[in-house]
């Protein structure tokens, strides 16, 4: 019996996109009968031409939240037998959220072209489906043995922790005025921060963990509180959350701001809070810094709807039925 082949294509295999939305799905496909395939776009002549070969090799070929240009996208869709585009990102705008006619025109030309189309949350793929009525919700998961951890918390301090990048932490520099507010009240406050950066500021404990795929769950672990501030606009609503998630996965409670599929994710006073401006953040600190039980609580809460919800046997079952489904369809037709 032949193995299918599937192709993911994507900017680079470090990526959180591409380890989060294809690498960690690699054993399973193989498991499922499938073989595994992965090629970086480095965007040269010779790498598109290798790009092609695969793709007319393989049988199904996903585009990982890339859009390009027609001439090779038309090669692409040519020699691709079944064509998917998944994407977690508001690809279709400038990082700030400006419009951008060229990404938009990329977009449509895309996701309008393909066989299925795998968006992250409901308002990445409420767009999608102007252009495509094959499009299902996929939100990224995560291995949720990697982050059942036993690890002893601070008892000195409260720390509340933040895992991001460069990218992200403007984001996280709008809450920190509400952090060094907080600090005032609770002394032994840490902010922990698991990214490629560190912070200064005189008001505030800053714990610096420099990230790595190895570490990141320990460190999570070890903290009290998750943190993901996240102003709202239509770029950040196509944001999948995987902080959150890894928040929920590791036992924390959550303060977030109630954007886009945080809102969604997040089961406020069950699992976290919602904090908006700079006295509700307080405020939420305040209240669960103060009590051990509700954090237990919500934390467990959180981690239970994770389990169900967000683990990579849950979405690998659901991306492998709609999968097979549509090449089937797609069999019959022919």
């Amino acid at each position: 019996m032949s193995h299918r082949i599937i192709l993911y294509i994507s900017k680079g295999a470090n990526s959180a996109s591409t380890r989060y939305r294809a690498m960690q799905y690699s054993s399973m496909f193989e498991s499922a009968g499938w073989k595994f395939r992965h090629i970086c776009d480095k965007k040269s002549f010779l790498n598109r031409i290798s790009i092609l070969r695969e793709a007319k090799c393989s049988d199904v070929v996903v585009i990982l939240r890339r859009a390009y240009n027609p001439l090779f996208f038309f090669l692409l869709r040519y020699y691709s037998r079944y064509l998917v585009f998944d994407f977690d990102d508001a690809i279709f705008l400038k990082s700030r959220g400006q419009v951008s006619r060229g990404r938009e025109r990329g977009f449509v030309r895309t996701v309008s072209s393909c066989d299925q189309v795998w968006a992250g949350n409901s308002y990445l793929a409420n767009k999608a489906r102007c252009y495509n009525k094959q499009v299902t919700i996929l939100p990224t998961s995560v291995d949720i043995e990697k982050y059942d951890q036993y690890v002893e918390k601070p008892i000195n301090s409260l720390d509340i922790v933040w895992i991001g990048s460069t990218a992200t932490k403007k984001h996280l520099l709008t809450v920190l005025p509400a952090l060094e507010k907080a600090s005032e009240s609770i002394p032994t406050l840490r902010l922990k921060i698991i990214a490629d950066f560190s912070l200064e500021t005189d008001k505030l404990d800053v714990v610096p963990v420099r990230w790595s795929e190895k570490c990141e769950a320990k460190e999570l672990a070890s903290a009290h509180i998750g943190i993901a501030p996240l102003p709202d606009n239509s770029y950040t609503r196509g944001k999948c959350a995987l902080k959150v998630i890894q928040y929920m996965a590791s036992s924390l409670p959550v303060i977030s701001s109630p954007t886009g599929v945080n809102k969604e994710i997040i089961e406020n006073g069950v699992t976290g809070i919602f904090a908006e401006d700079e006295q509700e953040w307080v405020n939420a600190i305040k209240k669960l810094s103060s009590d051990n039980k509700l954090r237990s609580s919500m934390g467990n809460a959180a981690r239970r709807r994770c389990v169900e919800n967000f683990t990579l046997q849950t979405v690998f079952k659901k991306m492998l039925t709609v999968l097979e489904q549509g090449i089937e369809n797609r069999e019959n037709v022919k």
